[in-house]
């Protein structure tokens, strides 16, 4: 089958059979490689994506369900050489340690802090609970993303 989707911004096309995994795609084919795979059961979030602007687990989409539809990966957070707010945040917060939940957690939270950037700690755990990470202890990682919801807020203040 023939997809057409915007990936990160880009429109491409492909011959995939549409009942291959999204994940599989992404990373194999499309040589996107961020997004990686933790459990492959849709538990974890570490294949987290943004399809059409809603954060979907891409182990569990069969990449026909996204022809004619956007995806926003790990890659696609960053502007050119400039991180986003999640992911500077997170390097400087040392949210990060083994790396498998990061890209997912990145793309949860960049996603979160664009719709609710105002959210209460609280709020950002429960927002962020689809994602598993085994080694932080989430407190990094919930520190980070109310700094980089905090100084997104402050720009846009000004």
């Amino acid at each position: 089958m023939k997809i057409q989707a915007e990936i990160n911004g880009e429109m491409r096309e492909f011959e995939s059979s549409p009942w291959r995994r999204l994940l599989d795609v992404l990373r194999t084919d499309l040589r996107l490689t961020g997004t990686k795979e933790g459990c492959g059961e849709g538990e974890c979030g570490a294949c987290t994506v943004i399809v059409d602007g809603r954060p979907v687990d891409s182990c569990l989409v069969a990449v026909g369900q996204i022809d004619g539809r956007s995806v926003r990966t790990v890659e696609g957070l960053a502007d050119g050489e400039i991180l986003h707010d999640v992911q500077d945040a997170l390097v400087r917060f040392g949210g990060t340690q083994c790396g498998i939940c990061t890209p997912g957690i990145a793309v949860c939270a960049a996603h979160v802090i664009e719709r609710e950037p105002g959210a209460s700690r609280e709020r950002l755990r429960e927002l962020l609970s689809g994602n598993i990470c085994r080694c932080t202890g989430y407190q990094l990682i919930v520190d980070a993303v109310a700094d980089a919801a905090a100084r997104r807020l402050a720009r846009s203040d000004d």
